[in-house]
């Protein structure tokens, strides 16, 4: 059985930091493109960051550029965003997702992801 699960989620006021953690477990983790979207009430789900393994590649949302840092650990088969700065805008529900694809790309919402984790809340205060 594939599962994603995420903590590290939570209240926090502007600047502050907080760290989200994705376990996964029932896949190959090496193997895949691992990532975060988060989605905002009223918002369209957003594409954050992910990292790929197989290409080294990484991708971030201009939106979190020089914040947020994806970070992988293959003997865990965790994957973290360690979110600095955090401003109100970034309160959201924020998701881990799991795709066999090669490279990050854009890691846009408008394609379809192999496996989701149920989401961990972000709230930011100002």
């Amino acid at each position: 059985e594939v599962q994603l699960v995420e903590s590290g989620g939570g209240l926090v006021q502007a600047g502050g930091s907080l760290r989200l953690s994705c376990a996964a477990s029932g896949f190959t983790f090496d193997d895949y493109a691992m990532g975060w979207f988060r989605q905002a009430p009223g918002k369209e789900r957003e594409g954050v960051s992910c990292i790929s393994d197989s290409d080294g590649s990484t991708y971030y949302a201009d939106s979190v550029k020089g914040r947020f840092t994806i970070s992988v650990d293959n003997a865990k088969n965790t994957v973290y965003l360690q979110m600095n700065s955090l401003k109100p805008e970034d309160t959201a529900v924020y998701y881990c997702t799991a795709d066999g694809r090669l490279t990050c790309g854009d890691w846009s919402p408008l394609y379809e992801y192999d496996y989701w984790g149920q989401g961990t809340q972000v709230t930011v205060s100002s």
